[in-house]
């Protein structure tokens, strides 16, 4: 089973293990990224059991929106009982690094206001250390510079991600080279530096479930 197959069929573990939570009230938090994208897909199926979503990302509301999916404003909605999302890196304790495709900040927003966080992924995705994946960080445009030099100073190796503005109209600084043990720390240390909208580290507040697509199945993890 390739990466793409494990994906999908990950993806439609997730909409099955959220199958029971919906109702005609329910509102779905969805993520971000080709992982997402499937679940999406597969959650099209299923649209008339629940109100509809509020997504992380203005890619993932387009599809939805395609699917015919309603897509809620945050602001407007009381609760959601489940955020499904992909992850770029998972360590054993569900803490994770996310932000790959650049939606970080409002991932992070989503996931804080909810009230389960499922992270679906291929097996490739789950690590004993966090750190291979490079952690994006996402900053105002004017404290590039100064940004970046605090973060050398923390052990990193920013890299602009050059030709790319997030949804919110900010850049985004790569951080290679670091092996992450305390991810809590981590975390606290970079979204105090000045400039700094968050960092896509999510040990504060990890994955509840990670859903893993191995090639014998989907294995499911609890934190």
């Amino acid at each position: 089973m390739d990466q793409d197959a494990l994906k999908q069929a990950v993806a439609r573990a997730a909409a099955d293990y959220i199958d029971p939570m919906l109702t005609t009230t329910t509102i779905v938090g969805v993520g971000t990224g080709s992982t997402a994208d499937y679940f999406i897909d597969y959650l099209a199926e299923v649209k008339h059991k629940f109100d509809g979503a509020v997504s992380s990302s203005v890619a993932s509301e387009t599809r939805m929106r395609g699917h015919g999916i309603p897509v809620y404003d945050l602001n407007s909605v009381d609760e959601i009982p489940v955020y499904v999302d992909g992850v770029d890196e998972s360590n054993h304790r569900l803490e994770l690094i996310k932000g790959g495709g650049g939606a970080l900040t409002r991932e992070k927003i989503v996931a804080s206001v909810s009230g389960e966080f499922v992270c679906i992924a291929d097996e490739s995705k789950l690590v004993d250390t966090l750190g291979t994946y490079p952690l994006p960080v996402e900053v105002i445009p004017m404290a590039r510079g100064a940004v970046a030099r605090a973060l050398v100073g923390l052990g990193g190796e920013p890299v602009w991600r050059d030709d790319f503005t997030t949804d919110n109209g900010n850049i985004i600084l790569d951080v290679h080279g670091l092996s992450i043990t305390d991810a809590t720390g981590l975390e606290a240390a970079i979204n105090n530096i000045t400039g700094v909208v968050t960092c896509g580290l999510f040990a504060a507040r990890p994955a509840d479930v990670l859903l893993l697509g191995r090639p014998g199945g989907v294995d499911t993890l609890r934190a």
